[in-house]
């Protein structure tokens, strides 16, 4: 698996700027709400989510919007209702730990076992998009676009969609 430097040299090999601050270990959206104030542009939350058929999905949201997981199942293809996958296959597949979810695993060999990967709409209207690098000590920003040349960069098409309203077009 990938570490944290090596995250930050294959960016660099992407041409994708980016900027790092460190922070206390954050697992969920509301514990990093005091810690981002002073991190302008989009945070986010990321959900690791399988289907009946064990096919794997990672969700991309901005930190506030009411994921529609039912709907964004059905928009996705998804062999029945869409459910958070465990920890331990979280793991295996990404890489990272519970509340250190990212995009950035993405570039692990292991995330190749990924059936899908959509990122909400709402992440694309901000200057700077925020994720954990591989890690949740610290939060990482890049441009919206660069998020999407990263995603297509570890093999996958990124799937922009109103994850709130995944069944309308973004």
């Amino acid at each position: 698996m990938l570490t944290r430097a090596d995250l930050f040299a294959l960016l660099d090999s992407l041409s994708i700027a980016h900027r790092t601050v460190d922070h206390p270990p954050i697992f969920t959206v509301e514990e990093g709400r005091g810690h981002k104030v002073t991190m302008p542009g989009g945070h986010s939350k990321n959900l690791f989510l399988k289907d009946k058929k064990d096919r794997l999905f990672l969700a991309v949201a901005h930190c506030d919007t009411a994921v529609d997981i039912v709907g964004f199942g059905r928009a996705a293809g998804a062999k029945g209702r869409l459910s958070f996958g465990k920890p331990e296959l979280m793991t295996a597949t990404l890489g990272v730990i519970p509340g250190a979810v990212t995009p950035f695993a993405l570039a692990n060999e292991t995330a190749k076992a990924l059936t899908g990967v959509a990122v909400d709409a709402a992440l694309m209207t901000y200057e700077a998009v925020w994720f954990h690098p591989l890690e949740n000590s610290a939060s990482t920003a890049v441009a919206p676009g660069d998020l999407l040349k990263f995603i297509r960069a570890c093999g996958f098409e990124p799937r922009l969609i109103d994850l709130a309203r995944p069944e309308n077009p973004a």
